[in-house]
């Protein structure tokens, strides 16, 4: 394996998804700490690093799973102010994004 290959797998992206429904703040557990924003035209976008391919596909299981209608998935670069933040928190979002049923959905 090169080391560029190598190098790249540790990276994180940063992905943003859009869906058309509302999941209030109180999800962003359930999402391991992604952003989650209410849009005023009934759409909730998540937004925040993801480790890798495989874990961003156990977060469109997760997101499939809750029945609302996915509208786009994209890689975008994280802004200053996000860069920022979770260089100084520590969070380094290195958990298991893979679809587990032991995950509770939080209480309505």
């Amino acid at each position: 394996m090169n080391s560029s290959a190598t190098d790249q797998s540790h990276d994180r992206s940063w992905y943003e998804i859009r869906l058309q429904g509302r999941l209030d703040a109180r999800w962003s557990v359930w999402f391991d700490g992604l952003t989650l924003t209410a849009g005023a035209d009934g759409t909730t976008t998540i937004r925040g690093p993801v480790v890798d391919q495989a874990a961003l596909h156990g977060l469109l299981q997760r997101l499939r799973d809750l029945g609302l209608p996915l509208l786009s998935v994209a890689q975008v670069e994280p802004d200053h102010r996000e860069q920022q933040h979770s260089s100084t928190t520590g969070d380094s979002h290195d958990h298991d994004h893979s679809y587990d049923d032991s995950h509770q959905r939080p209480h309505s």
